[in-house]
């Protein structure tokens, strides 16, 4: 009987998006036993340009994490983080935060712009050595120079410069580190070639506002005296969506990661990055053993989201229901046959990839059906999806596409996908919660008894031999 009321063991993961911010609570099997979502009004930065409500964050932290404590059912052995990246937080030698949390879509003033690649090499050489696309406040590292150059003061005042997996983690364990996934995330700070910070920033005075880099399965006691849980240092969040795949899978295989972004990561491709596929909007992460991973990325969900609402606004359709339409082979057939318009995009080499999909340019009256203009807008975002995925894929030995995230469940999305790599096995891969999953798998022996799991991603196949135009 007194089996029963025996605390579970459950490791605690703070997942924190742009939009949404989640805990969840994951027993010894990885099953989900705990959930909760909070989303927090945006605030604005000096210049009145929005950023993140880092009070409420930190707050939410600790509430969150308090009501967990509380809870009899649970006994929480670690707890972990995973958020977007590309944002630093600055604290003062008390660790209070000193600055907003700059938005990383805030625009970056041109003339520091300039001034900083003339000085560091130019554009071109400087982005292939740090596998960097000139991204402006989305290079993290540039963010620091900004405030160098624009508030010397408040650069003085700054013992550690952050990333926010880190600075979340710093609020329950009390100890600063750094970490390669977020590090290695088009942060502009680190040479791919020297596998060391660029020379640059420790020119410029960086390096000493950077706290010590710590392996991603390093984990500290908790800064609270009577608890006997381990802290992990945190993890950029396209990297840790990929560790259930690389702990699951020894063969070859590119994980294309669909949302806002679709991002194809090739973790088997080391080449270094060309000038071509830098200015197409390729990037290399760290993974979370250090190594490089090659990765392109199209903004194909957010132009989705866009272009169906163009559709069902001519129609007088629900965007819902497109997201479950069923492949229609004979659509395709007939879409195919029809000649492409003359104002093809190109891709300049100053915008990179193009993210306006080719469908935007097309006349809805062409089509007799909504169905028919949707099944086109997936041909031509595939046909972005191909170029971008061959970026990363060609010169490797890559045998399979794992595809996760909102595309993996669009039947006609998976069908042409397959059917644009007829040799490649391509797969439907659903967990729940892959980015979650990742940052416990990481730190899986601070917390778990129990082996690693090997069950836990479901896959499904789509074959293009199914195909037959």
């Amino acid at each position: 009987m007194g089996q029963q009321n025996k605390p579970v063991p459950v490791i605690a993961i703070f997942d924190v998006g742009k939009t949404n911010k989640k805990l969840f609570l994951f027993d010894e099997q990885y099953h989900i036993v705990f959930e909760r979502t909070a989303r927090f009004t945006e605030t604005v930065d000096e210049d009145g340009d929005p950023c993140e409500n880092l009070e409420s964050l930190r707050l939410s932290i600790f509430d969150s994490l308090r009501e967990v404590f509380k809870n009899p059912k649970f006994e929480v052995k670690s707890i972990n983080f995973t958020t977007y990246g590309a944002s630093l937080v600055y604290i003062d030698k008390d660790g209070q935060p000193l600055a907003p949390l700059y938005n990383y879509l805030k625009p970056y003033p041109e003339e520091l712009k300039h001034q900083f690649y003339a000085k560091y090499g130019g554009e071109e050489s400087f982005a292939n050595t740090t596998a960097s696309p000139v991204l402006g406040s989305l290079n993290s590292g540039l963010q620091l120079y900004r405030i160098k150059q624009e508030k010397p003061e408040l650069f003085e005042q700054i013992k550690y410069a952050l990333h926010l997996p880190q600075y979340l983690s710093y609020l329950i364990s009390g100890a600063v580190y750094s970490d390669l996934t977020s590090i290695g995330c088009h942060t502009a700070l680190w040479d791919f070639e020297k596998q060391d910070y660029h020379k640059w920033v420790k020119a410029e005075g960086i390096l000493d506002k950077l706290a010590p880099v710590a392996p991603s399965d390093h984990v500290m006691p908790a800064a609270f005296p009577g608890n006997n849980y381990a802290v992990g240092i945190g993890f950029h969040d396209s990297s840790a969506a990929l560790i259930p795949y690389l702990i699951n899978f020894q063969e070859p295989f590119i994980l294309l990661s669909t949302g806002t972004w679709c991002i194809s990561m090739n973790p088997f491709n080391s080449d270094p990055l060309t000038v071509d596929e830098l200015k197409n909007d390729c990037l290399c992460y760290l993974q979370f053993e250090g190594k490089p991973v090659k990765a392109s990325r199209v903004f194909a969900g957010y132009e989705h989201e866009q272009q169906i609402k163009r559709i069902a606004a001519h129609f007088g359709g629900d965007v819902i229901s497109y997201r479950n339409a069923v492949f229609d082979p004979g659509i395709i057939e007939l879409l195919r046959k029809n000649p492409e318009p003359d104002d093809e995009p190109k891709v300049e080499p100053s915008s990179g990839t193009i993210n306006e999909s080719l469908f935007s340019k097309r006349k809805l009256s062409d089509y007799a059906t909504d169905l028919i203009a949707y099944h086109q807008l997936m041909l031509d975002l595939i046909a972005q999806q191909y170029h971008a995925t061959q970026m990363v894929l060609k010169g490797t030995t890559v045998k399979r596409i794992f595809v996760d995230g909102g595309f993996s469940k669009n039947a006609i999305f998976m069908n042409l996908l397959s059917a644009a790599f007829p040799e490649l096995e391509v797969f439907a891969a659903s967990m729940a919660q892959a980015t979650a999953v990742g940052a416990a798998l990481a730190i899986h022996k601070s917390w778990n008894s129990k082996a690693l799991p090997n069950d836990i991603i479901q896959l499904k196949f789509y074959s293009a031999a199914q195909h037959h135009y």
